[in-house]
C-alpha cells in the first residue's frame, strides 16, 4: 500500500489546483467561442475536472485504507497490551489536565 506523506497531499493540491485553473481557462475560452470550438473547450474542462475527480477518489481510497489499518492495529495493541494502555491513557489525561489548568 502506498504511503500517503506530506509530499503526495502536497502534489495532490498542486495537481488539483492546476486542474481547476485550466478549467476555468478553457471554461472562460468556451464562453468567447463558438460553434464547435465551444463545445470542444467544454469537453476539455470536463474531462479535466473528471480527472481531478478521480484523483481524489484514490486518495480517498488509500487515506481510508490507512485509517482502517491503523484503527485495528491499535485496537490489536489495546488486546494484547491493556494495562500499559490504561497507563499511557492516564498519562495523556494527566498532562491535557495540566495544560487545560494552566490557562
Amino acid at each position: 500500500m502506498e504511503q500517503v506523506t506530506q509530499g503526495t497531499k502536497e502534489r495532490l493540491m498542486s495537481d488539483v489546483n492546476a486542474v481547476l485553473v485550466d478549467a476555468e481557462d478553457l471554461l472562460k475560452q468556451a464562453a468567447a467561442a463558438s460553434g464547435e470550438q465551444a463545445a470542444d473547450l467544454r469537453r476539455r474542462a470536463q474531462s479535466a475536472i473528471a480527472s481531478a475527480k478521480t484523483r481524489l477518489v484514490d486518495i480517498e481510497h488509500k487515506v481510508v485504507d490507512k485509517t482502517r489499518y491503523a484503527a485495528k492495529a491499535t485496537d490489536h495493541w489495546v488486546h494484547d497490551h491493556p494495562w500499559t494502555a490504561m497507563g499511557i491513557a492516564a498519562g495523556v489525561g494527566v498532562l491535557i489536565g495540566l495544560v487545560i489548568n494552566r490557562r
